[in-house]
């Protein structure tokens, strides 16, 4: 990238605004940190898409802490266009805290709740660009699409202006513009440690770790270079790279920074739940050409797949419940589990700005709290670090396996009722199926017998023996 530096003056004014956020970190105490890769001893994520940081709050002590999530990821916090559409929470202003989830008050009460909750909290980061247009934003701030006043002026964006329209072309991707979102040079010294300066200052509240969204449209090496310059580099670092084929930026280049979301795994879940045979995921994840598991960000859907059609989504009903039931039970990938609310016009935003009163009213679906998916977050934790054993499937939508000694699945997504004995290496003993709280029973040659309904599954493991 070809570096540009204001007038003096202009450089000044910029350099302080930078300090005023330096100095905001410096004040505050940094909360837990996570690895760099799957964080901690708990690695499923709610990804509370739009909650305001009040909802948040109330939602750890209450849902995500007792289910044993690990994290809790919240939308970007900065502030940004005014707008009542979703979207409007990805086009930042300023970098104060200062959008239509909470002010700052409000955002480190949510980090302290949440850590008393023992959740860490993960912030969507938008750093590759700025606004698309001109105005006022929901903090106030005056600015226009390439100059916003104390933080960044003309000079410190790329020089194509251009939409990005060649996805063969590196230059043309992380160059250009993001549909038409004015980018941050990020090969700039000043936009680094601007940028920097905005990532520490949220380490200051004690934030966790960050999803650095639209990351394909930044280098790598820039992104490495922001991230060495980090209060806590061990934070816990998930990148937006969406793999194409065929195309020149491919998320291999993003893993030496820390984990990438692999978009692939979502896209084929869609297929195989929707059109193919459940028996094609007994090797799921590195053995369909994935990356390493150890750097894998995984999910059924996210805000933008839900809305553009490429994976599952709530729409699904059981293909996209059994999906997050079989996500959650197989060892590939970090998991993060979308939690949104309903929509038809998929620019609209949040019931009540983003205020949940409860949890499946006004439109907010809840996702990471329905029965099915919540209690198989305990059924990750107990498992994780074992290996898939005593695999079955009958060839066509019914699968099971076990995660060795710890826990065992089983799920029916065929049109009928199957009744079956299954072989485990689970002990005997009594169990409780998590999925209908009803009691199985395994005995001294690990087996049990059940029958499971059509779009139904089963999940026991080690520690959970009654209902």
């Amino acid at each position: 990238m070809i570096s540009r530096w204001p007038a003096p003056s202009k450089r000044r004014t910029a350099s302080a605004a930078l300090t005023a956020l330096v100095a905001a970190a410096a004040v505050m105490t940094p909360g837990a940190t996570a690895s760099a890769s799957p964080p901690g001893t708990k690695d499923v994520t709610a990804v509370l898409f739009e909650w305001k940081f009040a909802s948040v709050a109330k939602e750890c002590t209450s849902t995500l802490g007792p289910a044993g999530y690990g994290y809790v990821q919240v939308s970007p916090p900065a502030e940004h266009i005014q707008g009542s559409q979703w979207w409007t929470s990805y086009q930042p202003v300023s970098y104060k805290i200062a959008g239509r989830l909470g002010d700052a008050t409000a955002f480190k009460s949510m980090i302290d709740t949440c850590h008393a909750a023992g959740v860490k909290v993960v912030v969507d980061t938008v750093v590759n660009h700025m606004s698309a247009g001109s105005g006022t934003g929901t903090g106030g701030s005056s600015y226009t699409k390439y100059n916003y006043p104390g933080l960044y002026s003309s000079y410190d964006f790329d020089d194509c202006t251009a939409t990005i329209s060649d996805y063969t072309n590196r230059a043309n991707v992380q160059n250009c513009e993001l549909v038409q979102l004015a980018d941050l040079d990020t090969g700039e010294e000043y936009v680094r440690s601007a940028i920097a300066g905005y990532l520490n200052s949220l380490l200051g509240y004690g934030v966790d770790g960050f999803r650095i969204d639209a990351a394909k449209h930044i280098p790598a090496a820039d992104l490495a270079n922001i991230k060495s310059r980090l209060s806590n580099t061990s934070a816990y670092w998930k990148q937006e790279v969406i793999y194409g084929s065929g195309e020149a930026v491919q998320p291999t280049e993003y893993t030496g920074n820390g984990d990438v979301q692999e978009f692939r795994y979502a896209y084929d879940l869609k297929r195989v739940f929707n059109n193919e045979n459940l028996a094609y995921l007994k090797n799921y994840g590195e053995g369909w050409g994935y990356m390493s598991s150890s750097v894998a960000g995984v999910f059924v859907d996210n805000h933008d797949t839900e809305r553009n059609g490429s994976t599952l989504s709530y729409k699904d009903n059981a293909n996209y419940t059994l999906a997050n039931v079989f996500m959650l039970a197989y060892p590939y990938g970090a998991p993060d589990i979308n939690s949104g609310y309903e929509f038809s016009d998929t620019d609209a935003g949040p019931p009540n700005g983003g205020t949940v009163s409860a949890c499946w009213q006004d439109g907010w679906k809840c996702q990471h709290a329905w029965p099915e998916i919540l209690r198989m977050v305990a059924f990750r934790n107990t498992v994780r670090g074992e290996s898939v054993s005593n695999w079955w499937d009958n060839g066509g939508d019914a699968i099971a396996f076990g995660r060795g000694a710890k826990g065992f699945v089983a799920i029916n997504h065929e049109s009928s009722s199957l009744s079956r004995t299954y072989q485990t290496s689970l002990p005997a003993g009594s169990y409780c199926n998590v999925q209908s709280n009803t009691t199985v029973t395994v005995n001294s040659s690990g087996q049990f017998t059940a029958t499971l309904g059509s779009n139904a599954a089963l999940a026991i493991y080690a520690g959970k023996s009654s209902c």
